[in-house]
């Protein structure tokens, strides 16, 4: 009897556990999961897998200072790609990334939410609502 009381108790804790988790943890979760996705797909080829990038030539994902800074403009450079040079982690990189053509304003959202919380980034979500808004600043 003692045991289906524990049982039944320990059964309702995990429930509630569960059932606990806001909205929000939920959404950023959801984009999370399918970022990575994403960036498997499109971003890790050249990114590497950790976002270490390749020597001299393919910057790293790794620098939160940069991202942080440009973060209204990282959807443009995923749609659009990026030309030039740009300075990360007091380096150099010049050269171009080709646009993620055939990603959709979701897609971007969740690989930015995946990018910007991995290998050392602590962001937040980066929802559709913020890259439709930071797209329509960069065309």
């Amino acid at each position: 009897m003692k045991m289906k009381v524990i049982c039944s108790i320990c059964a309702l804790l995990v429930i509630l556990i569960i059932s606990c988790q806001s909205s929000d943890s939920l959404e950023f979760n959801r984009y999370y999961a399918e970022g990575s996705v994403v960036y498997q797909t499109h971003c890790q080829n050249c990114h590497g897998q950790h976002g270490e990038g390749l020597n001299g030539l393919i910057p790293p994902l790794t620098d939160s200072v940069f991202l942080r800074k440009n973060s209204d403009q990282l959807p443009c450079a995923v749609m659009f790609g990026l030309k030039g040079k740009i300075t990360i982690g007091k380096r150099l990189f010049e050269g171009q990334m080709p646009p993620a053509s055939g990603l959709a304003n979701i897609e971007i959202a969740q690989a930015l939410t995946y990018i910007t919380n991995s290998f050392g980034n602590k962001m937040g979500i980066f929802n559709v609502e913020m890259v439709n808004g930071d797209l329509v600043k960069c065309r």
